[in-house]
């Protein structure tokens, strides 16, 4: 049972537990003279006892008196201020000094240290109160300045961590990257001819394409400092603060050009204005604008160059992507089957691999897999094969691993076999018309062992990467997703919940066909997607 996490404990203020002890000293002190300065006899008592000659001394310290009678005890007593103890006595007809009379000996006071301390403990206690409170002010002003500043990560790059040789699978985009490069290293080179060194760089791809992980390589490869911070870090609840800490980045930035800015999912923050609620007025909108002053700047000899990433530039604003600001755009798509085993060599790198690993097969059996997944396919493996006490990662584990990223974990739970009958028809149905039609991809593997949700499932391997699927295609695609219901039609005389995947698959294929691609033959060659609309009064077409 996992315990339940403390919440972590306030530190105590060293000024406090300061304050708390002179405190402490000062009841300490009032107590210890309240004792001393109790009376045992008042000094009428003690005029008294003279007269009736029961005293033997009187020690006089000020205005405080001990008194020694002749029985050998001892009082305290204090006299009243403007009185002299002998002059009392001499009212009273008592003798003092000479032979067989009282004897009065009168003490210099010393200075009392522990009368001053009480006397200033009060002050410095007061002042003590006082500086706190101005520090804790001052902090709060440091916090609130503070706040305003960037949240950007610094990665000093003395020793890069990534370069060029830890990124594979997107050759095209390293091309043009190394160009900023060499800028950065030679820009001497360069400004002889005249030409600029480009501001800003627009990476554009899918998630897991390596975005984030060839700006590193940029940056260790130039050795030069990189900022890293993601778009949704500029903006909070409070006007200004986005535009300032984009001030503050830059900035910081400038200090120790030439330098790289990292910019993640700036599309977070550089919206196209004008469709907010706000207006032009709203704090996203302040922090995009401050964005573009810093990159379309006066100073043409600052050497920061401003690296951002996005998997929906269709959505940022054009300012933002005109030329003097964002000068390239990069695309990193999926990689190929030769990108692909490039990066799953790049992972496998380091790790036991047994002899019947062919990456060259698994390259062709991930189509559609990204460098995040193919990083997580190597690690999977080994995840696996270490379960089962393999000594090496083998084919088996390997495929083992896409069937989990897939399909997800093997289900633990029993079918009963009326269940596994249906599944069976039902995935054989899928295999049957995969393999009778010639543009459907071919079958690599069919299981009714559940993973996941799904009670079985066959998985098809087309026979070469493509980026253009084809009317023929797509129907190929659709009947095959059909014919598992069609064969529990067929064998079973009902049809079952079993296809639910399927006809959400099918029904996302064919709205595209129709609304995308152009691919009715009733509705014609035009696009009816959701953003085809006007404000306040929707879409131009019905359901």
């Amino acid at each position: 049972m996992q315990q339940e996490q403390q919440p972590p404990r306030r530190r105590i203020s060293p000024i406090f537990i300061a304050l708390a002890a002179g405190l402490a000293v000062i009841l300490a002190f009032s107590l210890f003279n309240r004792g001393d300065d109790t009376e045992d006899l008042d000094i009428s008592q003690v005029l008294h006892m003279a007269q009736g000659g029961e005293l033997e001394k009187i020690e006089v310290k000020g205005d405080s008196l001990k008194v020694f009678a002749k029985n050998g005890e001892t009082f305290k007593s204090r006299k009243e201020e403007g009185f002299s103890v002998a002059e009392l006595l001499e009212q009273r007809n008592v003798a003092v000094g000479g032979e067989g009379g009282l004897v009065v000996e009168v003490k210099k006071s010393s200075t009392n240290f522990l009368g001053i301390i009480l006397a200033l403990l009060p002050l410095i206690l007061i002042g003590g109160l006082v500086f706190y409170f101005i520090r804790r002010s001052q902090g709060g002003l440091n916090q609130i300045s503070r706040f305003g500043g960037t949240k950007a990560r610094r990665t000093p790059q003395e020793k890069p961590s990534v370069t060029f040789d830890d990124v594979a699978g997107i050759d095209e985009a390293k091309v043009e990257l190394e160009e900023i490069v060499d800028f950065l290293k030679n820009g001497e080179k360069y400004a002889k001819l005249g030409a600029k060194i480009p501001k800003g760089v627009l990476l554009v791809g899918p998630p897991g394409t390596g975005k984030t992980l060839v700006s590193k390589a940029v940056s260790g490869e130039a050795g030069v400092p990189f900022f890293s911070i993601s778009g949704s870090e500029f903006v909070e609840m409070f006007v200004g603060v986005g535009a300032s800490r984009v001030r503050d980045l830059f900035k910081q930035a400038r200090a120790v050009s030439p330098s790289i800015l990292f910019i993640d999912e700036i599309d977070a923050v550089g919206r196209s204005r004008g469709i907010g609620i706000g207006g032009g007025n709203d704090e996203r909108e302040q922090t995009l604008n401050q964005i573009l002053v810093e990159m379309d700047g006066f100073d043409e000899r600052t050497n920061v160059i401003v690296i951002a990433a996005t998997n929906r530039p269709d959505v940022l604003d054009p300012a933002l992507l005109r030329a003097g600001r964002f000068d390239r755009r990069v695309t990193l798509s999926l990689p190929d089957v030769s990108g692909r085993e490039a990066i799953l060599r790049l992972h496998l790198k380091g790790k036991p691999l047994l002899p019947d690993l062919d990456v060259n097969v698994l390259a062709r059996q991930t189509t559609g897999f990204s460098g995040a997944d193919l990083a997580n396919l190597a690690n999977e493996a080994a995840i696996v094969a270490t379960r089962r006490n393999k000594q090496g990662i083998g084919l088996a584990e390997m495929e083992e691993a896409i069937d989990r990223i897939i399909a997800g974990p093997r289900q633990g739970r029993k079918v009963s076999e009326r269940e596994r009958e249906i599944i069976a028809y039902h995935e054989a149905g899928h295999a049957v018309v995969a393999s009778q039609l010639p543009e459907a991809d071919s079958v690599h593997k069919v299981t009714i062992a559940g993973r996941g949700s799904a009670g079985g499932y066959t998985r098809l391997l087309p026979e070469e990467d493509r980026s253009l699927l084809s009317k023929a295609q797509l129907e190929a695609m659709l009947a095959v997703m059909m014919g598992g219901q069609t064969a529990e039609a067929i064998a079973c005389n009902d049809i079952t919940t079993g296809a639910s995947n399927d006809l959400q698959n099918a029904t996302r294929i064919a709205r595209k066909m129709v609304t995308e691609y152009g691919m009715s033959g009733k509705l014609g060659s035009r696009v009816f997607t959701a953003g085809e609309e006007v404000a306040f009064l929707g879409q131009q077409f019905s359901q």
